[in-house]
C-alpha cells in the first residue's frame, strides 16, 4: 500500500479591517453601567462589534455562525442585545455573559427589522419574507406568525399602554395589528409607493411615515375606546358624526376599524432631500425625530409637548390681537397650529460620506447624541444641544483607523510572515498579524498590486494611474512615484534573486526594474528608488506577470485569452498557453518551476506543465470569475479565491479539490499565503479582511465530501414546508416556528427516547416476571444499563431529550402520530409525579391541538386522556395555590417596606416644607427692602 498524501485543514483565524457593515444598522447599547451614548454596537459580517467611541477601541465581539447580521436592537433592560441573521434566525445575546443562550428560528429569509415592546418582555421582527412574528422572551418561544403584507416588512412597533402592533412594508401599506385576536383591523392606503420608515409621536396619538418621496406624511390616531369611556361624540375637526356624512361616504371604514381607532391624514412635511427615506427614528421619549436619505446629510426634529404648543398658540394670538387693535376690528381672532408649529426643523447634520443608519440618544442636559453608520466603512458620532433655537451639530468621534474606506485591491505578507500590507482605493494600511492592529497608515493612489521589498522597510504599489509608489513604513512616507506606465498597472512579481520586480500593465508591456539607492541633493542620507532596465511589448494588456523560482522563465497572461511564456535572459518566445475561454485573471508558478496554474473569468482553473507547455488538467474551479490564485509555498498545493465569496484549497498533482473556505459574504478579491505557509489572508467586497490559519488537523477527502452532502442535505430539508396543522387555515395568524435541521433532529431524539423508554419498561417487566415476587427488591442496577444512555454519560431518559423550548413545537408537529399515545402515558406519568407541570400541559395542550381527531376516536387513549384531565386540573391548581401564597406574602414585605419609607418620606417632606418657608420669607424681606 502506498503512502498517502496528508493534507492539513485551514481554518478562519479572525475578521479585521471591518468597522460596520453595510447590511445592518447602528445601535447605542449600555455596557457594564457605562455611561449612555459612549457605546454602539455594529454588525461586523456575521460578528457584532461593540465600541468604544470615546477611546475608539472594539471592546465586545457577539461571535456570529455563518449567516451575515442585518438587524441590531438593544433590550430596554440594557443587559440584551437581540441579533437578527440574514438566513431568518434570531440570537439574543447577554451583554455580560457576552454568550447567546436564546435562539429563535421562524423566518424564511433576512430579518428586516425589529422591536422590543416596553418591558422587553416581546420581540417582535419583521422579515423579506413578508411575515411578522412576536416572540416571548420569557418563555423563549414564538407566540403567533401575522401573514398580511405582500412585501418586505420595513418597520414594526409596539404601542406602549395598548396590545396593539403597527408594521409597514415596501408594499406601500401600514397595518394595524390587534395582538389579542391576531388579525389586522386595519390597513392605510394613502402611500404612493414603498414606506420605508414609520414612528408614534406625542404620546401615540400622531403617527409619521417616511415613503420614497420627499414626504413624512402625518396621521392622526384617535383611540375610540378612550372616547367611549369618556361619553364624547366621535368628532372630526369640530363636526360630529351626524354631520359628517359627506366625509364618511369618501372615507368608508369597517365597524371592526371603527371599534378601535381611527387614523386620518392631517398633512405632511418636506423633507430637503428628494430621495427616500432610509432611516426614520426618534429618541426615547419620542422628542427628537431623525431622519436621513441615500445622501449625507442628516435631518433632526424637534416634536414641541402641549405645553409648549399651548405656549407658541397663545404667542400668536396675542400678535394677532395687537394687529386686530390696529385695524379696530371687534372680532375674535383666530389661529390655527399647522404641523410645521408642531415638528420643528432644528438642523442639519452633514456627514463625510453616505448615511447607512443613524440612530440616535437623548441625556442630561438637554443634549443629543448621534451616531452615524455611514456607507464607506465609517462610524460618526456627533453631540448638540436640543435646547437651543439653532443648535450647530459637534463631531465627538470618528472610527476609521480599523479599516479601508473602500475595497481592499491587494494584499501581501512581510518575509518574517509578522506583517500584513493591504491597499485600496485610497490608503495603503500594514497590519501587525498576531495583534490585528494597524501600524501604519499611508495615504496612497488607487492600489491595484503591491509588494514588500527585501528587508521588509519598504512597500511598492502598482496603482491605476500606471505610477509605482515607494513608501517607507519606519516614517510612514512616500518615498518616490515613478511613472512608470502609461495604463494601469496590473501585475507586480519580485525577481528570484531579489535585486528587482518586473510590472505589468495596460499599456500592453512589462517593464523590469532594479532597485537603486539613490542620494538626494542637499542630504547624506540614500533612499530606495528603482531604475529602469528593460521592456517586453506585447500585442494584448498584461493582465498578470510571474516569474518562475529558477529565475529561467518569465509568464504573463494577456487579455486575448492565452498566457505568453518567455525566456527572462534573451526575452524570446518560449510557449503560448491557450485554452481559456475567457482573459486570465490570475497565474502562479510552483517552487520547482514544473507547473503554471491559471485562474480565469471562465471559471476554470488549468494546471499545464512548463516543459512543453501541455495543459494537465482542467477544473471547474468556482461558480463565477476567479480573481486570484497562489501556490503555497514548497508545495504543489494552490489557493484560488473567486467572485463567489469562496476561497479553495487544490491539489495540482492529484487534481483535485482540498477544502473550501466559506466565510465572506461578497466577492473576493484577492489573498496571500505567508511565506510559511501557515498563514492565508483574504479580502473582499464586504470589507473585510479574514485570516485563515493551518491547523494540525488532517483532512480526509472522503470525509470531507461526505461532510459536503450532510450540509446539501440539511439544507434542501430546512427549505421543505411545515406540516399543515389540522383545523388550521391559512389566515393572518400562523404558528411562530420554522421547521430546521434542529427540529427534525430533536423529533427523532424524542423517538428515540420513547423507544428505550419501552424497551426499558419490558426489560424491567421480564426481571420482575423472573424473579417473581421477590423482584420488588431486586434493586435495578443488576439490570443491564442502555448502551445510548450510557454514551450520554448515565442521564435519563428525559435529561436525553432536552432541547431548546423554542423548537419544542415545531419538534412535536414533526413527530409521527405512532408515538403520541405513548407520549401521552409518559406525560401521565409526569403530571402525577409533579415533574415540569407546567412544560408537560404546553406539550399536551398542542398535542391535542394538532392530533384532536385522532385522539378521540381512539377508544384506547380515553382512560388516558380522562387520567390527564384530572391528574393536569389537580396539579395545575396546586401551583396556583403555591404562587398565589406566595404572592401574598410578597405583596405583604412590600406593604411592610412602604410603610417603613413613608415615615422617611413624611420626614423628608417636612424637611422640604421647611425650606420653601425659609425661602419665602426670605423672598418677603427683598421685596420689603426694595419698597
Amino acid at each position: 500500500m502506498g503512502l498517502t498524501k496528508q493534507y492539513l485543514r485551514y481554518v478562519s483565524s479572525a475578521v479585521f479591517g471591518v468597522i460596520g457593515s453595510q447590511k445592518a444598522n447602528i445601535a447605542y447599547v449600555t455596557l457594564r453601567g457605562g455611561e449612555r451614548g459612549r457605546y454602539v454596537a455594529v454588525a461586523a459580517c456575521e460578528h457584532v462589534f461593540i465600541w468604544d467611541v470615546r477611546k475608539g477601541e472594539k471592546v465586545l465581539i457577539l461571535q456570529g455562525l455563518k449567516h451575515e447580521v442585518t438587524f441590531i436592537c438593544a433590550s430596554p433592560d440594557g443587559v440584551h442585545v437581540a441579533v437578527g441573521y440574514e438566513d431568518g434566525a434570531v440570537r439574543i445575546f447577554s451583554l455580560i455573559s457576552r454568550e447567546s443562550n436564546v435562539s429563535f428560528n421562524g423566518h424564511k429569509s433576512a430579518v428586516s427589522v425589529m422591536n422590543f415592546d416596553n418591558l422587553g418582555a416581546r420581540l417582535v421582527t419583521g422579515s423579506k419574507d413578508t411575515d411578522v412574528i412576536v416572540w416571548d422572551m420569557i418563555n423563549e418561544c414564538g407566540l403567533y406568525r401575522l401573514r398580511g403584507h405582500k412585501d418586505a416588512v420595513t418597520q414594526a412597533l409596539f404601542l406602549s399602554d395598548r396590545n396593539l402592533l403597527i408594521t409597514c412594508s415596501k408594499d406601500s401599506f401600514v397595518k394595524w395589528w390587534d395582538l389579542d385576536t391576531q388579525h389586522c383591523f386595519k390597513t392605510l392606503v394613502g402611500h404612493r409607493s414603498e414606506v420605508w420608515g414609520l414612528v408614534l409621536l406625542n404620546q401615540e396619538r400622531r403617527l409619521l411615515t417616511g415613503s420614497a418621496d420627499s414626504e413624512l406624511r402625518a396621521w392622526d390616531v384617535d383611540f375610540l375606546q378612550e372616547e367611549k369611556a369618556a361619553g364624547e361624540p366621535k368628532v372630526k375637526k369640530g363636526k360630529t358624526l351626524l354631520d359628517d356624512e359627506d366625509d364618511e361616504a369618501e372615507n368608508v371604514e369597517d365597524d371592526d376599524e371603527e371599534r378601535i381607532l381611527r387614523c386620518k391624514k392631517v398633512g405632511s412635511i418636506l423633507r430637503e432631500a428628494r430621495d427616500r427615506v432610509v432611516s426614520l427614528t426618534t429618541d426615547a421619549k419620542a422628542r427628537i425625530l431623525v431622519c436621513h436619505g441615500n445622501d449625507s446629510v442628516m435631518e433632526v426634529f424637534t416634536v414641541l409637548s402641549d405645553d409648549e404648543l399651548q405656549k407658541k398658540r397663545s404667542k400668536k394670538l396675542k400678535k394677532a390681537k395687537k394687529k386686530m387693535n390696529k385695524t379696530e376690528e371687534t372680532a375674535e381672532p383666530e389661529v390655527e397650529m399647522t404641523l410645521k408649529d408642531e415638528i420643528v426643523r432644528l438642523t442639519n447634520i452633514k456627514a463625510s460620506g453616505k448615511i447607512r443608519s443613524v440612530d440616535c440618544l437623548s441625556c442630561a442636559g438637554a443634549e443629543l447624541k448621534v451616531a452615524l453608520l455611514l456607507q464607506n466603512n465609517t462610524v460618526e458620532t456627533y453631540s448638540l444641544k436640543s435646547s437651543e433655537q439653532k443648535p450647530t451639530a459637534n463631531k465627538t468621534a470618528r472610527l476609521t483607523l480599523g479599516g479601508h474606506r473602500t475595497d481592499v485591491r491587494t494584499l501581501s505578507f512581510s518575509s518574517d510572515n509578522m506583517a500584513v500590507l493591504s491597499a485600496s482605493g485610497d490608503t495603503v494600511k500594514v497590519w501587525n498579524r498576531s495583534t490585528l492592529q494597524v501600524v501604519r497608515t499611508m495615504a496612497c493612489e488607487y492600489a491595484l498590486c503591491s509588494l514588500f521589498v527585501p528587508g521588509d522597510r519598504q512597500i511598492v504599489l502598482g496603482t491605476k494611474s500606471g505610477k509605482l509608489q515607494i513608501f517607507e513604513l519606519a516614517s510612514g512616507s512616500l518615498l518616490e512615484t515613478v511613472e512608470a506606465h502609461s495604463g494601469a498597472v496590473w501585475s507586480l512579481c519580485l525577481s528570484p534573486d531579489q535585486r528587482g520586480l518586473i510590472t505589468g500593465s495596460a499599456d500592453k508591456t512589462v517593464k523590469f526594474w532594479e532597485f537603486e539607492l539613490a542620494k538626494d541633493q542637499g542630504s547624506a542620507q540614500k533612499r530606495l528608488t528603482m531604475k529602469h532596465t528593460r521592456t517586453l511589448q506585447l500585442e494584448e494588456d498584461v493582465l498578470c506577470v510571474r516569474f518562475s523560482p529558477d529565475h529561467r522563465l518569465l509568464a504573463a497572461s494577456l487579455l486575448d485569452c492565452t498566457v505568453k511564456v518567455f525566456y527572462t535572459d534573451t526575452l524570446k518566445f518560449f510557449l503560448s498557453l491557450y485554452g481559456h475561454k475567457l482573459p486570465v485573471l490570475c497565474l502562479d508558478i510552483s517552487h520547482d518551476s514544473t507547473i503554471i496554474a491559471t485562474g480565469s473569468a471562465d471559471r476554470n482553473v488549468k494546471i499545464w506543465g512548463l516543459d512543453f507547455g501541455d495543459c494537465h488538467r482542467s477544473m471547474f474551479a468556482h461558480d463565477d470569475s476567479v480573481m486570484y490564485l497562489q501556490f503555497v509555498p514548497k508545495t504543489h498545493l494552490f489557493f484560488t479565491a473567486g467572485k463567489d465569496k469562496k476561497i479553495k484549497q487544490w491539489d495540482a498533482d492529484k487534481f483535485e479539490l482540498i477544502q473550501t473556505l466559506e466565510g465572506h459574504h461578497r466577492e473576493v478579491w484577492c489573498l496571500s499565503v505567508s511565506p510559511n505557509g501557515d498563514h492565508l489572508v483574504t479580502a473582499s467586497h464586504d470589507k473585510s479582511l479574514r485570516l485563515w490559519e493551518r491547523t494540525r488537523e488532517p483532512i480526509i477527502l472522503e470525509e470531507e465530501r461526505e461532510m459536503e452532502r450532510e450540509a446539501e442535505f440539511e439544507e434542501s430539508m430546512a427549505k421543505e414546508e411545515m406540516p399543515v396543522v389540522p383545523g388550521e387555515t391559512r389566515g393572518e395568524a400562523a404558528p411562530a416556528g420554522k421547521k430546521t435541521v434542529e427540529t427534525v433532529k430533536a423529533a427523532e431524539r424524542i423517538m428515540e427516547a420513547l423507544e428505550i423508554f419501552k424497551e426499558e419498561n419490558r426489560k424491567l417487566e421480564e426481571h420482575r416476571y423472573a424473579c417473581g415476587h421477590e423482584g420488588k427488591q431486586v434493586k435495578l442496577r443488576l439490570l443491564s444499563p442502555n448502551p445510548i444512555l450510557v454514551a450520554f454519560g448515565n442521564v435519563s431518559v428525559s435529561s436525553a431529550t432536552d432541547f431548546p423550548t423554542v423548537e419544542l413545537e415545531v419538534s412535536l408537529l414533526v413527530l409521527p402520530f405512532p408515538y403520541v399515545p405513548e407520549l401521552l402515558k409518559l406525560f401521565n406519568t409526569y403530571i402525577q409525579q409533579g415533574l415540569e407541570v407546567e412544560l408537560i400541559c404546553r406539550c399536551l395542550f398542542f398535542l391535542l391541538k394538532i392530533h384532536f381527531g385522532q385522539i378521540s376516536s381512539n377508544q384506547m387513549l380515553l382512560s388516558v386522556i380522562n387520567e390527564l384531565r384530572t391528574n393536569t386540573l389537580h396539579k395545575v391548581q396546586e401551583i396556583r395555590d403555591l404562587m398565589g401564597f406566595n404572592k401574598a406574602a410578597l405583596q405583604f414585605l412590600q406593604r411592610e417596606i412602604e410603610s417603613k419609607e413613608d415615615v422617611m418620606f413624611f420626614a423628608e417632606a417636612t424637611g422640604r416644607l421647611q425650606e420653601k418657608k425659609r425661602r419665602r420669607r426670605k423672598r418677603e424681606r427683598a421685596i420689603l427692602t426694595i419698597a
